[in-house]
């Protein structure tokens, strides 16, 4: 048995945040600096009553309209969140109950951020191949806006609120390949909400001003872009090569590299660092920023709309960040 992508969407928070507004608010930061160095325009961001789940089955939602495709076709539910609504229960059996999906189908969420995508399309290839399914809905959602500080510049720059819905069948236009994939708890601090469950339940505490003058919270999201970025710069190519040998392809066999689309500085790094050309390098984040696990699907579904594929073309998807954790895959079209 095989996996295959079938069909990919996308949804958006109707409420936008450009560079001249955040511009208006950090003044030190001017509209050309944002744009320039990070590779962003404007994000979406979610509603005070919009949740990621709202966004997920918003994503679905349209994946059915835009595909042909119907709730009753669906036997398996993978949802990633970093933002879940509750503790419990599992956000994935309450999408399942909105979007009148089987109740003969599983479901579970899972927790990922920047390498959940290519982790979900694992997870999906391996219940296709362990004949446990045979149509599963992989969603993406994250809220990350709810955890930045309102005067955190670094972060309201970069991330943006989004989700996804890939259809992982049986069937498909490209057939996933083999994976790579790791994993570096000793990262965990790097990028982490500290306070707010139940370890560390207090989440306003102590507000502090780092030395680029973004204000903090425990109970805020809190990244350290250098060590992000230093782990970034070691572990994406060892990761791109041993995808490449995994699947018996060089670089030059490879139409399009998708990288997670964390910012254009680490990005352009990575291509210059790995000799990838500017063409086979894909990015799509001006309109969007940093959207966590929703970044390679929305790139992927840009990508097939501006440049589709030719028959037998390779990509290569590839996740990182959070947990440290990384992952990445060969997708070969029809």
């Amino acid at each position: 048995m095989q996996a295959f992508i079938k069909a990919v969407s996308y949804y958006l928070p109707q409420k936008e945040l450009n560079n001249s507004e955040l511009s208006a608010l950090f003044p030190e930061w001017g509209v050309e600096k944002i744009a320039g160095k990070i590779g962003i325009d404007t994000r979406h961001i979610a509603a005070e009553n919009e949740f990621a789940s709202d966004m997920a089955i918003a994503a679905a939602k349209k994946l059915f309209k835009e595909h042909d495709t119907a709730p009753t076709d669906i036997d398996f539910i993978l949802y990633c969140t970093q933002s879940p609504d509750y503790f419990l229960p599992s956000a994935a059996c309450i999408i399942q109950d909105k979007l009148n999906i089987p109740v003969k189908a599983g479901a579970l969420d899972f927790n990922l951020g920047c390498s959940g995508y290519v982790y979900g399309l694992g997870l999906a290839k391996g219940l296709i191949v362990a004949g446990i399914a045979k149509n599963i809905l992989l969603l993406t959602a994250d809220t990350y806006s709810k955890f930045i500080n309102a005067k955190d510049k670094g972060n309201r720059t970069i991330f943006g609120d989004a989700a996804s819905a890939t259809l992982i069948s049986t069937d498909g236009f490209a057939y996933i390949g083999e994976f790579e994939l790791g994993t570096d708890g000793k990262g965990a601090d790097k990028l982490i909400v500290k306070n707010g469950a139940l370890r560390n339940p207090e989440k306003n505490v102590d507000v502090k001003k780092d030395a680029y003058g973004n204000e903090q919270s425990p109970g805020d999201l809190h990244m350290d872009g250098p060590e992000i970025f230093a782990f970034t710069s070691q572990e994406v190519p060892v990761l791109i090569d041993s995808t490449l040998i995994k699947n018996h392809l060089k670089k030059a066999d490879v139409g399009q590299f998708i990288l997670h689309q964390a910012n254009k500085y680490m990005l352009e790094h990575l291509r210059k660092k790995m000799d990838i050309p500017v063409e086979s390098f894909y990015i799509h984040m001006a309109n969007v920023g940093n959207t966590v696990s929703s970044s390679i699907p929305i790139a992927l579904y840009e990508a097939i709309t501006e440049k589709p594929a030719a028959s037998n073309e390779k990509w290569l998807l590839a996740g990182f960040g959070v947990g440290y954790s990384w992952g990445a895959t060969i997708i070969s079209f029809n």
